[in-house]
Parts: C-alpha cells; sequence; structure tokens
C-alpha cells in the first residue's frame, strides 16, 4: 500500500498534472466560447462583408436569459445574419483605410460620434429590486430628502460652459436603490425642460455649473418620451449629449493640447 505508482512508472502526481492540463485546456475554450454571445462572427471594417463563424472556439451554443418583472426571454448568440441591421448616423469616414476615424456632420451632439456615441439600450426605464422604476423625480418620492448639510441645488442657476446662464434647477432625479441624485431637472431659458447628468455637475454658492456644453446647446438635450419617467434609451442618449460636449461643444476642445 506503501507503493505510490499506479501503472508501471505513472505515479499520482503525474496523473495530477494531467487532468489539471486537461481541466486549463478545456475552460481555454470554454471562455473563449462564451465571450462570443454577443458581437460575433465580426464584420469587414471597409467592405460590412461578415466573416466565417470559424471552428469551434468560435461558436457558442445557444443561451436563454429570462428578464426580470415579465421582460421576456432573450437568446443569445443571434443567427449570423440577425440583429446586423445597420445603424445610421450622421458621420463619414475621414479616410479610406481601416481605423480611420469617423466625424459628425450634423450636430455634434446628436449625430452619436466619439464622446457622444450612444448603445441601443432597453425602451424601458431601469428598476430597483422590487420591480419600481428606479430612477424618479424627488418631487414624487416622499420618503428621500437632501440631507440638510448639504446644498439644495433646486431654485439655482445653471450656468453652462460658456459662462451663460443656461436655466433652473426645479427638480431632482434620484436614484431609489443608490438614495443618491442622478440628474437635473432643469427649466432652459428657452422656456424646455431638460435633464442634465447630477455627476458632470458641480454645486456652490454662485450656482450649479455644468463645463460639458454651452447654453445654447440647452435646447437640444434629447426629451423624455413620458414625464416623470426616463427609460435606459433615454439615460444613454442624454449622457452621450453632455458627454459629446467636452470634444465638440467648442472649437477649441477639438484641438491638441501639445
Amino acid at each position: 500500500m506503501n507503493n505510490p505508482y499506479v501503472v508501471g512508472s505513472i505515479d499520482v502526481a503525474e496523473l495530477s498534472l494531467a487532468a489539471f492540463f486537461l481541466f486549463f485546456v478545456a475552460l481555454v475554450f470554454w471562455l473563449r466560447r462564451e465571450d462570443r454571445r454577443e458581437g460575433y462572427p465580426l464584420e469587414h471594417e471597409l467592405t460590412g462583408r461578415i466573416e466565417t463563424v470559424g471552428g469551434p472556439l468560435s461558436t457558442a451554443l445557444p443561451k436563454r436569459f429570462i428578464l426580470p418583472f415579465d421582460r421576456g426571454v432573450v437568446a443569445y448568440p443571434l443567427p449570423r445574419h440577425e440583429g446586423r441591421e445597420p445603424v445610421q448616423i450622421a458621420a463619414k469616414r475621414l479616410e479610406n483605410f481601416a481605423g480611420a476615424p469617423y466625424v459628425p456632420t450634423g450636430n455634434p451632439l446628436l449625430d452619436g460620434v466619439g464622446p457622444a456615441a450612444y448603445a441601443e439600450r432597453a425602451r424601458w426605464p431601469d428598476q430597483d429590486a422590487h420591480g419600481r422604476a428606479r430612477i424618479v423625480p424627488l418631487s414624487s418620492e416622499s420618503t428621500i430628502s437632501v440631507h440638510t448639510g448639504n446644498r439644495d441645488p433646486r431654485g439655482m442657476r445653471v450656468i453652462a460652459a460658456d459662462g451663460v446662464i443656461a436655466g433652473t434647477v426645479r427638480d431632482l432625479w434620484i436614484d431609489r436603490a443608490e438614495h443618491m441624485v442622478r440628474y437635473l431637472e432643469i427649466e432652459t431659458t428657452g422656456g424646455k425642460t431638460v435633464l442634465a447628468p447630477m455627476g458632470m455637475a458641480s454645486v456652490s454658492a454662485k450656482g450649479v455649473s455644468i463645463d460639458a456644453i454651452n447654453a445654447a446647446d440647452y435646447d437640444s438635450v434629447p426629451q423624455l418620451s413620458t414625464a416623470g419617467e426616463i427609460t435606459r434609451y433615454e439615460e444613454e442618449r442624454i449622457i452621450g449629449y453632455f458627454g459629446g460636449g467636452y470634444l465638440y461643444a467648442n472649437t477649441d476642445r477639438q484641438e491638441p493640447f501639445l
């Protein structure tokens, strides 16, 4: 019973090493298949031709995902040609070579290019663990309030990137799950009501400063389809609009620092 050999000169250590090696190779195969559920097969950048699916490393078995709160069922990966409808964006390739940058041809804050890009997220609101809309106006939530030790931005003027007054903060949109402010509801000087990301705002005694876009850009911020409700897709559009301002709001922002 003290003999370490199993068969001839093959001992337990060799069997353990071989088993680990086989397990590791199988794990690599499994991981490389699983990470190909979205975005594969690839497309040729210039011609749009769909590349071949490839061998076993490039083929993931379909998997069904049940969405919470009766949102239905989705399955990935999609068939080779499904879900590849071209997305129309107002942009053109700067040069005709692979990897060439795209430049906007219309309103750069809305064209979905560069820092203004956005994802086609779900057209329903984000939800908390109870199925309620996660992000709502503070005026509609009676159990959450602004901490007494902090400045309340409501009623403050909004100072845009060009130093011009863009509007006034009328309400705060809060995250019920995280208990934090996500968006500022602003009534612009043009009379429109828009949302601005709180993460891009700085609150001080002078007012609320947002250095992303200029005052004239506020009236073109993407609007909500339903009052008092913001969908995931609308969040993408709004954040992309303000994010794009850090490059496109002024021409000098598009120049190199050096």
